[in-house]
């Protein structure tokens, strides 16, 4: 590996199901990425022979295997803390298992853009946690109303810009030094450092960050532009340059649920 080269980083955990892999496989094959990289494969909580049968899909790609050290869930960030810290001053495409291109030259058209200054991501969101819990059952309103402070102390109230992080691309040294003291034990956790008051979006924006979402066309566009791109949750959503579950999700919705998740998502 060259040190300045760019990393490709694909997750695949002991809770994934062997089609996610495939599929990312099947497209990284299909949709050249346009610029030379390293491809690293982190499996984690996988046993060995697991692995070898992985790996028999893997035949004319090349790419480097990276065993997570965790014997714990730490979830997705904690194991991409862990490629950071060995691959400091490397660029890193995270990409979670659910995740692969569909879009020629997907990593040029991010890395054209990449500075020491921004970090990129595929899609991103103005949707706040602190607004999607609802009442449903009056004598829960107790536990309710607990979860509901919860969630207004830990996330800001719509409009809460965030980059999306099921794929965005950062320096090894800069989200380390923004993971190292993060707490990863639940899934809550997970959420606050996606789009908390202290997460990841925010720790950068009060950097002096740019937080950059870049579509299909190889366009760019700011945070209060996000939803022009056409990447996440708007109109028909035809720009998008890595699909994860949920940007799949949106396609499969009717045409009135894709509104109001629009809506939900952007308030538009």
């Amino acid at each position: 590996m060259l040190k300045n080269r760019t990393i490709i980083c694909y997750l695949y955990t002991k809770y994934d199901h062997e089609s996610s892999f495939k599929n990312f496989i099947y497209n990284y094959k299909k949709y050249k990425s346009g610029l030379d990289h390293d491809l690293l494969i982190c499996f984690k909580l996988l046993n060995k022979q697991t692995i070898n049968n992985l790996s028999k899909n893997l035949v004319n790609i090349r790419y480097i295997e990276f065993i997570d050290s965790s014997n714990y869930n730490d979830f997705d960030f904690g194991s991409y803390k862990r490629v950071a810290e060995k691959f400091p001053e490397n660029n890193i495409l995270f990409l979670n298992s659910h995740s692969y291109p569909i879009s020629p030259d997907w990593l040029k058209k991010l890395m054209f853009y990449k500075n020491n200054n921004n970090i990129i991501a595929t899609s991103g969101s103005y949707e706040s946690l602190s607004d999607s819990i609802k009442l449903k059952k009056f004598y829960k309103i107790f536990s309710y109303l607990l979860r509901k402070i919860k969630l207004k102390n830990s996330f800001r109230s719509f409009p809460n810009p965030h980059l999306r992080t099921s794929s965005f691309l950062i320096q090894g040294k800069i989200y380390y030094e923004f993971i190292k003291n993060q707490k990863i034990n639940n899934k809550f956790d997970t959420w606050n450092i996606e789009s908390g008051k202290n997460g990841l979006s925010s720790f950068f924006r009060n950097k002096g960050f740019d937080l950059l979402v870049i579509n299909s066309d190889g366009k760019k566009f700011v945070e209060n532009q996000w939803f022009l791109s056409e990447t996440y949750n708007y109109l028909n959503q035809s720009k998008t340059i890595i699909s994860d579950k949920h940007t799949r999700k949106y396609l499969k919705l009717n045409s009135s649920d894709q509104k109001a998740t629009q809506f939900k998502t952007w308030g538009l």
